[in-house]
C-alpha cells in the first residue's frame, strides 16, 4: 500500500515539474552554460559603500557564425538613467591585458527605473577557448577609470 501511495506521489511531482504533462520545449539556439565563459559581477571594495552594482555576465560562440563571439551581461542595483560602458578583457580583474574585440563592439548599458540594465555584444573574434578573461563597467564613456563592477570569468567545461 505505502509502494503504491508512493509511486502515486511521485508521478504527479514529475507530471507537476514537467509543466502537467506538456512536452519540454528545447530551443535550439540557445547555449549550454557548460559550452561558455560566466561569471558574475561585483563592486570593486574600494567603492562598496558609495555603489553596489551587481551582475553576470558570459561569452561563448556565436552560433550564426564561428568567426565570432558573443558577450552578455546583465547588472542591477544600478543608478537609474545611468549609461555605463563594458567590455570584455583578457587577464583578470585588477589585472588588465587589454579588451576583447573593438570597443564599438559593446553598446552601453543603459539603466532602467529598476536599476536593471542588459546588453549583448557580438564580437567579430573567433571563441576564445583557452586564456583568462574578465568582465568589467565603467562608471561613464568620460569616466573610464572608475570601474562600477568587475567579475573574472570561469572558463568553460571541456
Amino acid at each position: 500500500m505505502k509502494a503504491g501511495i508512493i509511486a502515486s506521489m511521485l508521478s504527479l511531482v514529475s507530471l507537476a515539474s514537467c509543466g502537467g504533462g506538456h512536452p519540454v520545449e528545447i530551443n535550439p539556439d540557445a547555449q549550454s552554460v557548460a559550452t561558455r565563459w560566466n561569471g558574475t559581477l561585483s563592486t570593486p571594495p574600494k567603492l562598496v559603500g558609495v555603489s553596489e552594482v551587481r551582475g553576470q555576465a558570459w561569452m561563448g560562440g556565436d552560433p550564426k557564425d564561428p568567426g565570432q563571439t558573443q558577450a552578455h551581461i546583465e547588472i542591477s542595483n544600478a543608478v537609474p538613467g545611468g549609461r555605463h560602458p563594458w567590455h570584455v578583457h583578457r587577464g583578470q580583474c585588477g589585472s588588465d591585458q587589454g579588451p576583447l574585440g573593438p570597443a564599438d563592439a559593446y553598446k552601453p548599458l543603459e539603466v532602467a527605473g529598476n536599476g536593471r540594465a542588459s546588453e549583448t555584444a557580438v564580437l567579430p573574434v573567433p571563441f576564445p577557448h583557452t586564456g583568462s578573461f574578465f568582465v568589467q563597467v565603467h562608471a561613464s564613456a568620460r569616466n573610464m577609470g572608475t570601474i562600477m563592477a568587475c567579475g573574472n570569468l570561469a572558463p568553460p567545461a571541456r
